[in-house]
């Protein structure tokens, strides 16, 4: 483990990315503290308002502390269009710590702090809102937690069943091993992303999101361990040749014993490596059913259904605020491509040769 450390600093870009992760995953962790809005909130009035400015100059051109000022929305009736502009007449201060809505930190306290705010009466959007005046940087936060979570979910469920199941296949031999190699052939070769869609459309519409969130996760799980449990089980067929497991075998070990203590922990390199490359694959499944409607479903938000609205091409345009979703998607995908690469490289046997 020292030396896997060791050379896993020495790679600036695993660093960097597990940097970005663990921000990521801390700022989810602590949403509600850190989001100025809750998961219900929305204003109607300011549909598609853009990011608040933040200023820390008067116009007087003096150094204050940091400030804002509400939007209004206005009617161009010329253009027949929607626009804002700034109310000048009251400058509403940021604060720190300040009271909001009510909810439980860690799950466990009540509280009303949070990390920042505005006064009383004041709006602070960061990211402006989207069409039905709801603060996308909120949302962001809330949807990550669907987004970047539903992966470790899913390979709770895939990655066991396909050790396992690779396992015994791939130690027992012979017709079993012929006989779950075929079942497991036929469950790869399903379309993995067409069934997701067809199973999602036919979801109870009575369904809230947490139950189509944990459904779809039991999905993407069910057909995704079979193509990891084809490469477990060909390192399982030369580990079972190795002089400890025939040592445990002439010792009396049973089956079960030799497949769960000896030979599976052999394969633990190859499973972590697996692990951070595949989660990518979750997040953009679950984005992907989310931005076709058939995941999360409004108004609960994933980063999938909150990129559906950025599809338009005004809102690209004129609403780039809109697509910070799907930047979040890029950056946390490549982030764990990255990291899985440099695991791989340094636990392949083969790249510690000079």
């Amino acid at each position: 483990m020292k030396n896997f450390f060791k050379q896993f600093t020495k790679d600036k870009f695993a660093i960097f990315s597990s940097v970005i992760l663990i921000l990521l995953y801390l700022a989810i962790f602590f949403a509600n503290f850190i989001a100025p809005y809750p998961k219900d909130y929305s204003n109607r009035k300011l549909s598609y308002a853009p990011p608040s400015n933040i200023y820390f100059i008067t116009p007087e051109g003096k150094l204050t502390r940091p400030y804002t000022y509400n939007y209004i929305r206005k009617f161009d009736k010329d253009s027949l269009r929607m626009y804002f502009v700034q109310d000048r007449t009251k400058k509403y201060y940021l604060t720190i710590f300040p009271d909001g809505f009510e909810y439980k930190f860690l799950g466990i306290f009540k509280t009303k702090k949070h990390m920042f705010g505005v006064q009383n009466g004041g709006e602070l959007f960061l990211l402006g809102c989207d069409i039905n005046g709801r603060d996308n940087f909120s949302r962001l936060l809330y949807g990550g937690q669907v987004s970047l979570t539903i992966g470790f979910l899913a390979l709770f469920i895939s990655f066991p069943i396909g050790l396992i199941y690779g396992g015994i296949a791939g130690y027992l031999g012979g017709k079993t091993d012929m006989f779950m190699m075929r079942f497991a052939e036929a469950i790869m070769s399903i379309p993995s992303f067409y069934l997701l869609i067809i199973l999602a459309a036919i979801l109870p519409s009575g369904m809230t999101s947490s139950q189509r969130f944990m459904l779809i996760t039991v999905i993407l799980a069910l057909i995704g361990w079979a193509g990891f449990s084809r490469v477990v089980r060909g390192m399982v067929l030369s580990i079972k040749t190795q002089d400890f497991v025939q040592a445990a075998r002439s010792i009396g070990a049973s089956k079960a014993r030799i497949i769960l203590k000896h030979i599976l922990p052999q394969t633990s390199s190859y499973v972590i490596i697996a692990i951070t490359l595949s989660v990518p694959g979750y997040i953009l499944a679950e984005s992907g059913l989310s931005f076709l409607g058939l995941g999360i479903q409004q108004p609960d938000a994933s980063w999938g259904n909150m990129l559906k609205e950025a599809q338009e091409f005004a809102n690209i345009m004129y609403r780039p605020w809109l697509l910070t979703p799907g930047f979040l998607i890029f950056v946390a995908v490549l982030s764990f491509n990255l990291i899985g690469d440099t695991i791989r490289d340094i636990l392949d046997p083969k790249s510690q040769i000079k």
